[in-house]
């Protein structure tokens, strides 16, 4: 079992950053996948990046023209970066971990944190 927690949501204005960080209970580098997504009211659930064996990092659509997502191994963290933020961007950012094995994610994440709300005025 892996225990994720979100934190560095907070209100900015537009064209600000935000770096979010998704700290796991345990070791994840070499055996858990974990990804950032988000979701607004009344939307389904985006898949915006998330990190394989080997360090690869792998984004979803164009959210890599603005969303860094990055992994310290000794912190058990993958962080995501959220520049030039726009109000369309206002959501609640989760992440999630799917096992690993041999560098490659399962197919279904298996375990949620709890969410951080990102709010983005104009």
């Amino acid at each position: 079992q892996v225990q994720l927690m979100e934190f560095g949501g907070d209100s900015v204005q537009a064209g600000g950053s935000l770096r979010l960080s998704c700290v796991a209970s345990k070791y994840i580098y070499t055996s858990w996948c974990v990804a950032w997504f988000r979701q607004t009211p009344g939307e389904e659930r985006d898949e915006i990046a998330h990190t394989e064996g080997y360090g690869k990092l792998v984004y979803s659509g164009s959210f890599e023209n603005r969303f860094t997502i990055s992994i310290d191994s000794d912190k058990n963290t993958v962080y995501l970066q959220l520049d030039t933020l726009k109000p369309e961007d206002t959501a609640i950012y989760t992440c999630a971990a799917r096992p690993m094995s041999g560098g490659v994610c399962y197919d279904r994440y298996k375990y949620w944190g709890q969410g951080t709300q990102v709010t983005v005025s104009s």
